[in-house]
């Protein structure tokens, strides 16, 4: 199985646990999305599953052989005790129901009655737990209050504030934090092999530790865009051409995939220019970030106008260099 990159605490964590013989039936998996908790969760759920089955490794990484029978088993869906509960997907349009409902939650509480078929382990994968309805997290808690014999869950959540609080309580919390940028450049290069350098190292500043958030902007250009707005922060645009050109460029129908890649990346380019400034230029940079997360944040939900809504975030950027001493492109 694929190696984890990062995350080597949280793994370590719960493989001491285990090898102690002091697993905790509940884990709940925290942090931002895109930071590989549910990746883990997997690789965590093959190798309890891996080392009840009797190949017991004194290695706290969680992968396991690609060719191991239980490798085998869950590549292929068909592991009996590897059980994962998430959003049904849509058979007509390919996409994922809002929620994990309560008939679901059932089956999988139904194949508690039986012991695990190969080896005394279950792994149980909910992801995410913030999608549970009302109702269907309410069956969930049973169980977590009650566990059944031989059973691991592992809870990835996003917003673990909005779970119910007695599901927290149930569950050992494990914390994920941001990657490194070595660490989000080792992901990258990983998922995105033929990715040029200049492109990679874009994706590693603008996924900001989230590998998941990083991956979302591959094959746009954000080297490009990125170029762009250091343009803007050197020079301003006194006479608004690179504006001009800009918003046109990405107001087209086939350029629809860049405009929302500009709309998430703004506001986190200025943050990243912010970083070297103070006094009035940095009190400068924070207004325009600020206006500049206001404006990427309703710009689809408001379905605003493209080519003003571009130009408006590149003249957010473009303010930066009414402040001397400002210059971040080399």
């Amino acid at each position: 199985m694929t190696q984890l990159i990062g995350h080597d605490a949280q793994a370590n964590a719960l493989i001491s646990a285990a090898k102690s013989g002091k697993l905790h039936h509940a884990w709940l998996l925290t942090g931002p999305k895109g930071l590989g908790k549910a990746s883990f969760a997997r690789m965590a759920g093959a190798r309890l599953l891996a080392d009840a089955a009797g190949a017991t490794s004194s290695s706290h990484h969680l992968s396991i052989a690609e060719d191991h029978a239980t490798a085998k088993l869950i590549a292929a869906g068909s592991h009996p005790d590897f059980i994962l509960l998430e959003r049904l997907i849509n058979d007509k349009k390919g996409d994922r129901a809002r929620n994990i409902n309560i008939e679901q939650v059932r089956q999988v509480i139904a194949k508690f009655a039986t012991t695990p078929s190969q080896a005394d382990r279950r792994v149980v994968i909910v992801d995410a737990a913030d999608d549970l309805e009302r109702n269907a997290a309410n069956a969930l808690l049973k169980s977590l209050e009650e566990p059944p014999a031989s059973t691991s869950f592992l809870l990835v959540s996003h917003f673990p504030g909005r779970l119910l609080p007695t599901i927290r309580s149930r569950c050992t919390m494990l914390r994920f934090s941001r990657l490194s940028d070595n660490d989000m450049a080792l992901v990258l290069r990983r998922e995105l092999p033929d990715a040029d350098p200049i492109e990679l190292q874009a994706l590693v500043s603008a996924g900001a530790g989230s590998p998941g958030k990083a991956l979302q902007y591959a094959g746009l250009d954000l080297s490009g865009i990125d170029a762009i707005l250091s343009a803007l922060v050197d020079h301003g645009d006194p006479d608004n051409a690179q504006r001009i050109k800009l918003s046109k460029s990405l107001s087209l129908k086939s350029a629809q995939a860049r405009y929302e890649a500009l709309l998430a990346r703004t506001p986190g380019f200025i943050a990243e220019v912010a970083r070297g400034l103070s006094g009035d230029a940095l009190s400068n940079a924070l207004k325009q970030w600020e206006a500049a997360r206001s404006l990427a944040q309703s710009a689809v939900h408001l379905s605003l106008d493209q080519q003003s809504t571009v130009f408006a975030l590149a003249g957010h950027v473009a303010a930066l260099a009414t402040r001397p001493g400002v210059k971040v492109s080399s």
